[in-house]
């Protein structure tokens, strides 16, 4: 694991429009939108039998939000692909989910406006829970066809092996 960056020399937040996710190794292709990473731990209160007038806190179950993803409608089939690994109506009976690899591990990367990869999260033993394959359709619309994966997941980490860049400079034209 990296050190942490105590005095990290950017002093402007990172934005959020430059981003990509990887699963299986390989990027998938046209994510426009990835959900937030969020967990939440649930609090426990307690109290002693001689103190009657507060109480304590302390930790209990922590949970991980579901992640959305949204895509423009292409020809690719990946969200498609894992989302049939839980539910593939019409397979055959006691074959409509696969078991054995419908889990997988996912990076989402975030890149600065040079397009140097700045942060990166692990998300872990994720599956499909929600397949939007077409949006409603409208004639009088004007928009790009979007579909949606959910995805739940077991955890998330940030991954500290990646360093803060450091960021391009220009130089300053001679007079």
């Amino acid at each position: 694991m990296a050190q942490f960056s105590v005095n990290a020399q950017r002093f402007d937040p990172y934005k959020n429009f430059k981003f990509r996710v990887k699963w299986d190794g390989r990027y998938v292709a046209g994510v426009s939108k990835v959900g937030g990473l969020k967990r939440s731990t649930e609090v426990v209160e307690h109290r002693e039998g001689g103190d009657p007038s507060t109480s304590r806190k302390s930790p209990g179950r922590t949970k991980y939000e579901a992640i959305t993803l949204e895509r423009g409608v292409t020809h690719d089939i990946e969200f498609e692909g894992w989302a049939n690994k839980v539910w593939n109506f019409g397979s055959g009976l006691g074959a409509e989910v696969s078991l054995k690899d419908f889990r997988k591990d996912l990076i989402v990367e975030l890149y600065n406006e040079a397009g140097q990869l700045v942060l990166a999260y692990k998300v872990f033993r994720a599956w499909v829970s929600e397949y939007q394959a077409l949006p409603d359709l409208d004639a009088n619309a004007n928009a790009v066809a979007i579909q949606h994966i959910k995805i739940e997941n077991e955890g998330w980490e940030r991954d500290y092996d990646v360093a803060e860049p450091t960021e391009p400079t220009f130089a300053e034209p001679s007079v």
